[in-house]
């Protein structure tokens, strides 16, 4: 799956403490992520696709537990149900 960030989503961007602050236009509260959340943001572009964000990861953390393939796609899961993120593939629909 190839995701983009919805268009209806405010960004503000701390690039000194590496932290990025979005809000859905249609919500009350804002989601702030840090670290590699906010590194997986990043890699959200509408062109790479969720093998293409999960090799970019490996390759800049260690993965020492084995878990980041699952945390990953739960993560993305987790932005796609907020409305963060949406499917680059039906965007244009």
């Amino acid at each position: 799956m190839v995701w983009k960030h919805s268009s209806l989503v405010a960004e503000v961007r701390t690039d000194a403490a590496g932290r990025v602050a979005l809000l859905h236009l249609d919500a009350n509260q804002p989601v702030v992520l840090t670290g590699p959340a906010e590194a997986i943001w990043q890699l959200i572009d509408g062109r790479r696709d969720e093998a293409d964000v999960i090799a970019e990861l490996q390759a800049e953390f260690e993965d020492t537990t084995g878990q980041l393939v699952r945390q990953v796609e739960g993560f993305l899961a987790s932005l796609e149900a907020q409305r963060l993120i949406e499917s680059a593939n039906e965007a244009g629909k």
